[in-house]
């Protein structure tokens, strides 16, 4: 069902359209979609239904429109519908308009059989990789899964802390995708052989040209962020933020690191030095306590904040772009005086906001425009 494109939006006010939106959202045997299509005005979106409606399953595909695996860092054929599909050419494809200031991109990207990878066409041309989405849309998400991050492994917030890092550095993905392709031959090379000295210094060569991009664009994030949490004063804690791990501040410096630690490496089965061990400390300066000390609503509540920074921060330097946010179940968890604070931080932003939830009074206030999500069909609320 295709929504009806007007301007009725919910709130006291009329929400001010977003400067990068998504205002059209076509979905292909995605999910638990065989068909699906969604246009919107541009401004913040709600998105209300029962569990298992299909509400996430909408932000999952948005996540697809920037680099990387999406917020469920899902493999590809997990997004395969389960039942009876649509004669489509691709396993699942997702595809978009895509407003970013004046100017308005074609994304498209989907899966085959034939396929290694995903595929990507921006404006009708294939792209090499989903790190050319990196150019046109930034964005950040919450889920309910991402509120254990201050206490589980440092993985996640790797993962966490790399897509804000996305934001400021389109070109985080592509040294990234670097590093991780020579880590993971020079493992196979020394696991199985031949131990060539010359092959080995060649990836540990590229290694560290691409290990020092990536620890320079996370530590110029993370002190950005610092400024714009410092002394902040609201509904939503103040938070700081550091990198912690072993410091490689040449390439130098990690190339030596990796050619000492081969036998290590080659016995161990893993890289033991390099940026992918690094991790992202928080403190929650108010309580002067680390965040993996601090209460679950606590936690929630820093996450925000961190997400909000970094949307003021990138809109500042984006000359009002703030990047999209994806917030899954936001609402169901917070306080009414933070819901309502939330919604004004979205709302000063001018951000498209995409949230879901399953109890519409939540969102009471938040200026957007609200779409009941029932048995895969979109219905806008007062259309």
């Amino acid at each position: 069902m295709t929504a009806a494109p007007d301007t009725r939006l919910s709130g006291e006010a009329r929400a001010i359209p977003a400067k990068l939106a998504v205002t059209r959202l076509n979905l292909t045997n995605f999910r638990s979609y065989a068909v699906g299509e969604l246009v919107t005005a541009g401004a913040a979106v709600v998105l209300a239904g029962q569990n298992g409606a299909g509400k996430t399953n909408i932000l999952d595909a948005i996540s697809l429109l920037s680099p990387g695996r999406g917020l469920r860092g899902a493999k590809l054929a997990e997004h395969v519908r389960k039942g009876p599909t649509a004669p489509s050419e691709t396993l699942w494809a997702v595809a978009a308009t895509v407003r970013r200031g004046e100017t308005e991109y074609e994304i498209g990207t989907g899966f085959t059989e034939q396929a290694a990878s995903r595929q990507v066409r921006l404006n009708g041309v294939e792209a090499k990789s989903s790190a050319e989405l990196g150019d046109v849309v930034q964005m950040v998400w919450l889920t309910p899964a991402m509120d254990r991050l201050f206490i589980e492994s440092a993985s996640g917030r790797r993962r966490f802390l790399d897509r804000l890092v996305l934001g400021f550095e389109p070109s985080h993905a592509r040294a990234t995708t670097r590093y991780e392709t020579a880590m993971r031959e020079r493992a196979r090379l020394l696991k199985y052989g031949p131990r060539d000295p010359a092959w080995l210094d060649g990836l540990e060569n590229e290694m560290a040209q691409a290990g020092v991009i990536i620890a320079a664009a996370r530590a110029s994030t993370v002190a950005r962020l610092n400024r714009a949490l410092a002394g902040r004063d609201g509904a939503f804690p103040a938070a700081l933020l550091a990198l912690a791990g072993e410091d490689f501040n040449t390439a130098d410096a990690l190339r030596e690191a990796l050619a000492r630690s081969r036998i290590r490496d080659a016995e161990s089965g893993r890289t033991q030095a390099g940026p992918h061990l690094a991790d992202l400390a928080t403190r929650h300066t108010q309580k002067r306590a680390d965040a993996r000390d601090c209460s679950t609503g606590e936690q929630k509540a820093l996450l925000i904040s961190i997400m909000l920074a970094f949307a003021r921060e990138l809109a500042e330097a984006r000359d009002g772009l703030a990047p999209l946010l994806l917030l899954d179940e936001i609402a169901a968890h917070l306080d009414a005086i933070r819901r309502a604070a939330l919604f004004e931080e979205i709302s000063d932003l001018s951000a498209q906001a995409w949230m879901t939830g399953t109890d519409l009074s939540l969102f009471d206030g938040a200026r957007a425009q609200i779409f009941e999500v029932r048995d895969g069909l979109f219905h806008e609320a007062g259309a």
